[in-house]
């Protein structure tokens, strides 16, 4: 007997009815690039229609986030000023530190999640501190910690620690534990690759390194096992969500460490896959509306419960329609 698959793709209210997989504004988290200053939103050079947000406008910005149904956002502050050690980012007067407060004091239920990294407040512009032009992880930990707890005094209700060094999940743990801060949570970017896709972002967070790269601590992107055994590691540390960085080029990643797992599973759908989506649009050489729905949709589909997107607000709109 000819097997006619077609019958369930014959109208939308069929298509519907068996779509396996269903993309809603539940999934999404936005990123938000927060500065110092005032009566700031500044579109973004390398990013369309992302912004950089100065304090009194962030209410705008997360009134359409609440109206849209998305459930929260990650926060990456831009400092006024940099030193070696990153001071600005344990600064309990900091930009995002302020950034928490603000969104709290806008809507308490709103999910604040911030980025643990020390690039965009290092003048030279790596993850952690140096010793000649070398990352030292160990000493890094301390600094990451001072961050973390930081946050969490601020209000945040998820760290979220993307430097990608040794240990940091059982030292910030530990850390946030000690200070009193046992229900704040963990999202790990734990499977974080050396991308090139990372070009928009450090523009919009003025974050690249100042010499050299990042390749002795983010991932080598030809691995794949290697993945499995930071997100086994992180677990064990006492994360309570993983996540695989880049999203849109490394989805076998994302199926791989759902099926080994049962934690929660994000995917970083980075800036330079968003900004690549936006020209390519803007050129007419695709349909912008469905490709950043079906990217969306892939992302979930190979394993992510969570998917941090700069499309979140225009994707959530097109889920509505």
């Amino acid at each position: 007997m000819l097997k006619r698959g077609r019958r369930l793709r014959r109208n939308e209210s069929v298509r519907s009815l068996v779509r396996e997989t269903v993309l809603t504004p539940d999934d999404f988290i936005l990123p938000l690039f927060v500065v110092e200053g005032e009566g700031i939103k500044r579109e973004i050079e390398s990013m369309p229609e992302v912004y950089h947000y100065s304090l009194d406008k962030l209410e705008e910005v997360i009134n359409e986030v609440l109206d849209l149904g998305i459930k929260g956002v990650i926060l990456f502050g831009i400092p006024e000023n940099k030193d070696c050690l990153g001071s600005e980012a344990y600064n309990d007067l900091g930009i995002v530190q302020k950034a928490i407060r603000k969104i709290k004091k806008i809507n308490k239920d709103l999910l604040v999640i911030t980025d643990v990294c020390m690039c965009e407040y290092t003048d030279h512009g790596h993850c952690g501190i140096l010793h000649g032009e070398y990352v030292d992880n160990d000493e890094t930990l301390k600094y990451l910690d001072k961050i973390a707890v930081s946050h969490a005094k601020a209000g945040a209700d998820m760290i979220a620690p993307s430097d990608m060094m040794d240990g940091r999940v059982q030292t910030i743990r530990e850390s946030l534990d000690n200070a009193g801060f046992k229900e704040v949570s963990i999202m790990s970017y734990s499977a974080k690759y050396c991308s090139a896709f990372y070009g928009p972002f450090r523009v919009a967070a003025n974050s690249a390194p100042s010499f050299g790269d990042r390749k002795t601590y983010q991932m080598d992107p030809a691995n794949r096992r290697e993945a499995l055994r930071e997100v086994f590691e992180d677990i064990e540390e006492g994360a309570d969500i993983v996540m695989v960085k880049p999203a849109m080029s490394y989805m076998d990643i994302i199926r791989e460490v759902k099926d080994n797992t049962d934690m929660p599973v994000a995917a970083y759908n980075v800036s330079g896959e968003y900004s690549m989506v936006k020209e390519a649009a803007k050129k007419g050489l695709v349909d912008g509306d469905r490709i950043i729905i079906e990217l969306l949709t892939s992302m979930k589909r190979a394993g992510a419960d969570i998917i941090i997107t700069y499309h979140a607000l225009e994707a959530s709109k097109l889920l509505k329609r």
